[in-house]
């Protein structure tokens, strides 16, 4: 068999006519013992596609054998490097696409043992503190904003909203020690 050399300059370097039957098995379990066997069988073949293209064989250099095995080796570390970017870009895409179904649905069902015993809390607030739970619990506003929303003063919000974090607190206190180990307890 011949292949072309790149290494050297010359243009036909004599390869053994029989490299395959004489290798491919001792080549095929080199990478089934570093990766797998279902993958060894083409990285197996993938070698001696490589060895036949002219990789750069050099009789020069050394025998056939240690040059097919570099080939392999550089085939085994190609993989595992295709691989790990296949694994990196699954993680980023599982982060990219949140919590799995399971978990979404665990979180529905966990919020909805809240639903209940909140809303009945909520109803019970007085109207105008109420109002500033939802305006800055829902709304997102800040003390100061909700003040001009409602045209009180600041220090009016921020009793209003003590006043009713603490009914909510009492509300769902014996919920809360099922989620965090805590009942009733002050946040602060």
């Amino acid at each position: 068999m011949i292949l072309y050399n790149t290494r050297n300059g010359d243009e036909r370097v004599t390869v053994p006519p029989d490299l395959f039957d004489e290798y491919f098995a001792e080549i095929h379990r080199y990478i089934a013992r570093r990766l797998s066997e279902d993958v060894a069988d083409d990285l197996a073949a993938d070698v001696f596609v490589a060895a036949l293209r002219g990789s750069g064989y050099d009789p020069a250099m050394g025998a056939v054998r240690p040059w097919l095995y570099g080939i392999a080796t550089n085939l085994v570390a190609k993989h595992r490097r295709g691989e790990i970017r296949r694994w990196k870009a699954l993680a980023r895409a599982a982060e990219r696409d949140g919590e799995s179904h399971e978990d979404a649905v665990l979180d529905r069902v966990d919020a909805a043992r809240f639903t209940g015993p909140l809303a009945g809390a909520l109803a019970g607030l007085k109207q105008r503190d109420r109002d500033v739970v939802l305006l800055i619990a829902l709304g997102g506003l800040s003390h100061a904003e909700v003040a001009e929303a409602l045209d009180i003063p600041y220090g009016t919000v921020a009793s209003r909203l003590n006043r009713a974090r603490k009914q909510l607190r009492a509300a769902i206190g014996p919920l809360r020690k099922d989620v965090d180990g805590r009942q009733g307890e002050s946040d602060g």
